[in-house]
């Protein structure tokens, strides 16, 4: 049930009733205290399944396509190409990947808003024709390259937020519309339609109103000179929250049926990524060193004053970091919380902490400070939602091993892509039956020798 994260052969466990995602990672800690104690991850692929269902009640027909940087494994893409979903591709790399599963390449956009010439020629040879840009030097690119790729062009969108920057970095305006339309005829290069992006973490759901509205303007503009548009692109920033799609649908729903109405026959299409992967994996670390420092910086705000002048404050060093499966800690703030694996007494007492990965580099801090009770070397940490931005190239800094990847899926979750007709033959094969957790004394099931 284990494969390393670039081995395209994987196995995914179907899970006996009763059996849970805690009884899997109880078996992979006993497994890994015995055999060596590697890093890895557990994948609910079931949740995927679940995810889908979601969009479809909530969000049809909008059809997704899967940012596939968020998270590259094959059990993912194979699951998500059952599902019919379709793949956003920032790369050659990721292009080949979904292609090597079987996807048409109608199904499959580019998306990189600054493309290498010889990717953008692999792209017009595997016949990926849709793709994004928002310049004309990417757009001059494209002509040279890829003569029929069918263009859409990328708008900015007016988020105001701590994303504001990063917005502004990526997506044209509407008045250089115009000019990227007028080069577009001079090399003889198709427009079909218009893509924006709204951050996950904008608070402004106005912006989708002015987003929308500004995309109908280019589509008016795109009849002046003769482009028959045919696609909208809604870009991703889908949390995984359900009461945030049903909020984004809410606010988008009115203006997408004036707009961009079924008879028009324009196809309206998403880029959800974290949407589907953040909250079907959990990774298992292992504390590798220990330190007792007496270093008030490491404290949490608010903790100073409940805190004795002599209890320690520990640094704990884990087997990832931010060259592994903390990589985007680099640019965001983790979004999740470390839970301790093993069972400790509710009145035990908890110290100020903080998490470091295996290099021993100053960047490779993962937490900067949390509350938690004395570990001890050999001890494992939880991490939950680790889905997103943490399965895909990794570094090999400091001969980083690479965590293990558990899939597993219930039978319900199993049963219902059955039902639904979309288990291929081919996924079939990856499936084996698990009867059973293996059970273990207390003692066993928390151990934390070296």
């Amino acid at each position: 049930m284990k494969g390393f994260l670039e081995d395209a052969n994987y196995s995914i466990g179907l899970l006996d009733e009763g059996a849970t995602l805690a009884d899997v990672i109880d078996n992979c800690i006993y497994e890994h205290t015995h055999t060596g104690k590697r890093a890895f991850y557990v994948g609910d692929l079931g949740k995927l399944v679940k995810k889908n269902i979601q969009w479809q009640n909530v969000m049809a027909p909008i059809k997704p396509f899967y940012t596939v940087r968020c998270n590259s494994t094959p059990g993912v893409l194979e699951i998500l190409g059952t599902l019919g979903v379709g793949f956003a591709c920032s790369s050659k790399s990721e292009m080949a990947l979904v292609q090597g599963l079987g996807i048409s390449p109608e199904n499959i956009i580019y998306t990189n808003p600054c493309k290498q010439p010889s990717q953008i020629k692999y792209a017009a040879k595997a016949g990926i024709n849709i793709m994004t840009c928002d310049s004309d030097i990417e757009l001059k690119k494209i002509a040279r390259n890829h003569p029929n790729a069918k263009l859409l062009l990328h708008i900015a969108t007016e988020d105001i937020t701590a994303d504001e920057e990063m917005n502004m970095k990526f997506g044209t305006t509407l008045k250089n519309c115009r000019h990227l339309m007028e080069c577009a005829k001079e090399f003889g290069v198709q427009i079909v339609g218009v893509k924006f992006h709204v951050s996950g973490s904008c608070k402004e759901l106005q912006t989708y109103i002015h987003a929308i509205s500004d995309a109908r303007c280019v589509f008016d503009m795109a009849e002046e000179f003769g482009f028959k548009m045919n696609m909208l692109d809604i870009g991703g920033g889908f949390t995984g929250s359900e009461l945030q799609l049903e909020e984004v649908n809410h606010v988008i729903r009115p203006l997408l049926d004036v707009y961009f109405p079924k008879e028009s026959g324009i196809e309206v299409i998403a880029e959800p990524g974290c949407y589907y992967v953040s909250s079907a994996f959990t990774l298992a670390v292992n504390v590798i060193a220990k330190k007792a420092v007496d270093c008030d910086k490491l404290l949490p705000s608010g903790v100073e004053q409940a805190r004795n002048d002599d209890e320690p404050v520990f640094t704990y060093y884990i087997n990832d970091g931010v060259y592994g499966s903390f990589a985007s800690k680099l640019s965001e703030k983790l979004n999740t919380n470390p839970e301790v694996h093993k069972k400790y007494k509710e009145d035990e007492p908890l110290f100020a902490s903080s998490l470091w990965g295996p290099s021993c580099d100053e960047l490779d801090q993962i937490v900067e400070n949390c509350l938690l009770p004395e570990l001890s070397v050999g001890d494992w940490l939880i991490f939950d939602n680790m889905g997103s931005g943490t399965l895909g190239e990794q570094s090999t800094f400091s001969d980083y091993q690479r965590p293990l990847i558990y899939y597993m899926m219930s039978f319900s979750d199993w049963d219902e892509m059955q039902d639904a007709g979309i288990a291929s033959d081919t996924l079939m094969k990856n499936f084996f039956f698990v009867p059973s957790c293996i059970q273990l004394s207390p003692e066993d099931r928390f151990s934390t020798a070296a």
